[in-house]
């Protein structure tokens, strides 16, 4: 991990022209997929927040994801490395830190089979260094303070192919490193927690899907294939069924958690859309092709099966009961309507997709 603790002021964009903000919010990995919706949401809808986003830029990092709010004046970039403690806890005390919405995460499977050591560090020593960082600037006073830590449905293990749920109270028993290294995570914020009595909350989501996803996961990868008429991998038999979340969605969810949720608690979050992977990928295509005006089912000839790869569970879903009774929260899209909208995005953002195969997004 690079250690950047004498040049994160000289890496920071934005200057706020308030600094009597009701709330200052540290969320981290912000220029990432899911963070960049998140700090979308909270500084157009929270004027009086200021939302310090921290990202350390590796390659799943993309500031062209919030182009659209770099100049706003409630909004701050800062490239550091959850890793370096002693940046972080600069940061808390420079930005007097009263919340933070934990996303940095190292988060491919298929990296974490390949490098479990990056994944170890990043999301555990990461997230350790955050915790450690509030707990010493916050330690004299918890009040109105809050450690939210964003997790994945995947620490619990897998399903078998009936009609059982991941809830808050299932086991865990992550199968992959990277599974691993968000269960000790989440075993790091609950510890902090029980012996501080630090405020905190974990929640634990399925797989998220939508505009400005890094296209190494499945669904921008097989638009991207299906457009340009590349093979379409598919693992097995394409048997393995996940439950898919509009990231939007997800922002929401987060949103109502960090303002309304108890501390101490785990809420899962889910889009109560289970599908096949081979399903899946057919709704894709049927997707895309409609929307290039192709005669349906012209893709699928792009379908060809891989070997499954190791650790890959059969079945997640998740139950969301709890969110929805105690908070009232629910999805407002069904998969293929947040399909349609996320290949519509696409296919109108095409320089995006062109600017992250050539490398050009990246951040000097």
């Amino acid at each position: 991990m690079d250690n950047i603790c004498c040049n994160w002021q000289i890496e920071t964009k934005g200057n706020p022209k308030n600094m009597n903000y009701k709330k200052n919010i540290l969320i981290t990995g912000g220029a990432g997929f899911i963070g960049s919706h998140v700090v979308r949401l909270f500084v157009n809808k929270y004027p009086e927040y200021h939302i310090i986003n921290l990202d350390k830029l590796t390659y799943a990092g993309n500031l062209e994801n919030l182009k659209d709010i770099e100049n706003q004046p409630n909004y701050t970039f800062v490239k550091a490395d959850i890793c370096d403690f002693d940046t972080i806890m600069s940061m808390f005390r420079q930005y007097n830190i009263d919340g933070v919405i934990h996303l940095a995460a190292e988060s491919h499977v298929d990296r974490s089979i390949k490098d479990p050591f990056t994944f170890a560090q990043t999301n555990v020593m990461g997230t350790l260094s955050l915790l450690q960082a509030a707990k010493l600037s916050w330690e004299n006073d918890f009040s109105n303070k809050l450690f939210y830590n964003i997790s994945t449905d995947e620490v619990y293990g897998a399903l078998l192919m009936d009609d059982s749920f991941f809830v808050e109270t299932t086991k865990y028993d992550p199968h992959s490193p990277y599974s691993a290294s968000k269960a000790s995570s989440d075993h790091f914020i609950r510890a902090f927690h029980d012996t501080y009595g630090m405020p905190t909350i974990v929640t634990n989501c399925s797989n998220n899907y939508g505009p400005y996803q890094f296209p190494e996961k499945l669904i921008p990868l097989f638009i991207n294939n299906i457009v340009n008429n590349k093979p379409l991998p598919v693992y097995g038999k394409g048997e393995n069924v996940r439950d898919w979340l509009y990231v939007e969605d997800h922002a929401r969810a987060i949103d109502l958690i960090f303002h309304k949720g108890k501390a101490g608690e785990t809420y899962n979050i889910g889009g109560f859309n289970e599908w096949k992977n081979i399903d899946l990928i057919k709704v894709i295509i049927k997707t895309v092709d409609k929307l290039l005006n192709r005669p349906e089912g012209t893709s699928e000839k792009l379908i060809t099966y891989v070997t499954d790869r190791a650790g890959h569970d059969l079945r997640y879903a998740i139950d969301s009961s709890k969110l929805k009774e105690e908070l009232g929260w629910e999805p407002s899209l069904q998969f293929e309507e947040g399909i349609e909208k996320t290949v519509k995005w696409h296919l109108e953002n095409q320089e995006w997709m062109e600017n992250i195969i050539s490398g050009n997004y990246i951040f000097n």
